[in-house]
């Protein structure tokens, strides 16, 4: 088999359907990269999900003096005795693997540390005004709701807070970003499988003449079929390529600007960039080989 000639074929190819190769060029990129995007959000869903899994507690607020909410009516507060049973019995639950109390002081300084930054409401705020309360943390994940219903009914606390709630707002968004970048994605595969037809399609009948010849003198359909596979193995490396600055350039704009408010540990590596990279390649690659192949069986009369 010729490589001189198989290339300068695939380099004629190019050339005389140079439109429609840049625009399966441009949709492969496009897609990859939303693809791409799609699987960088996963990959960080993912870790912060496994940094958080057993991190996550149910925060139960004790009652304060004159404490306006309905299961305080009445209160006069809790005293240390009061506090100290409570604890205990929170303690024997069998789901409880550990209470921590926060006294009025930790939670102020909590309470700075995470709005410090807005003098106005941090001066708005007195240490007795922030309410004391125990940190739950539960030994199976899957068992909070068994222990917020529990000391939903437990006189003396006025509110119990599953922190899950606040995570999981956060990550359906994510999941929906996700869905999203990865539903545009499948339509434009869509779109690149049927461009990749088209430009196969044209550039097997600007070269039906040549292919004939070739019949004719005993070529084998690969050697025949290989030009323009080679055409759209070179258009969807190209796309690849572009999707991966794009990618780079998503990551380095959108989720390093987002990672600066994450726990560390939990923001997306280089590592795991490469490795979407490498599969979107792949990807983008596979779907111009099949595409091509299967065009090439319809249209091509070899």
């Amino acid at each position: 088999m010729r490589a001189n000639f198989i290339f300068s074929e695939v380099w004629i190819g190019l050339r005389r359907n140079l439109t429609m190769t840049i625009a399966v060029i441009v949709t492969v990129a496009i897609g990859m990269a939303l693809l791409g995007i799609g699987l960088m959000v996963n990959s960080q869903v993912a870790k912060m999900r496994g940094f958080w899994s057993d991190k996550v507690e149910v925060s139960a607020f004790l009652c304060k003096k004159n404490d306006p909410l309905p299961s305080c009516k009445g209160s006069k507060g809790v005293t240390e005795q009061a506090r100290a049973d409570l604890q205990a019995r929170i303690q024997g639950m069998a789901q409880v693997e550990s209470v921590e109390f926060e006294n009025s002081a930790k939670a102020y300084e909590n309470f700075k540390s995470t709005y410090g930054e807005n003098d106005v409401l941090v001066k708005a705020i007195q240490v007795e005004d922030m309410p004391e309360s125990f940190r739950v943390k539960v030994k199976n994940p899957e068992e909070y709701g068994t222990v917020i219903d529990e000391l939903k009914n437990v006189a003396g606390i006025s509110m119990v807070v599953d922190e899950r709630e606040l995570l999981d707002g956060f990550f359906d968004l994510m999941e929906k970003i996700r869905g999203f970048a990865l539903m545009i994605a499948g339509f434009l595969v869509l779109a690149v499988i049927l461009l990749i037809g088209n430009t196969v399609r044209l550039s097997a009948y600007n070269r039906r003449r040549e292919t004939g010849i070739m019949r004719l003198v005993g070529a084998s359909n690969l050697y025949i079929q290989l030009p323009f596979v080679m055409e759209g193995v070179i258009a969807g490396l190209l796309g690849g390529v572009v999707s991966a600055v794009l990618l780079i350039v998503t990551k380095v704009f959108l989720f390093d600007s987002v990672s600066i408010n994450l726990a560390a540990g939990t923001q997306l590596t280089w590592n795991d960039v490469a490795q979407v990279i490498l599969g979107t390649m792949v990807i983008g690659v596979i779907i111009c080989i099949l595409a091509s192949f299967v065009t090439l069986r319809r249209y091509l009369r070899v």
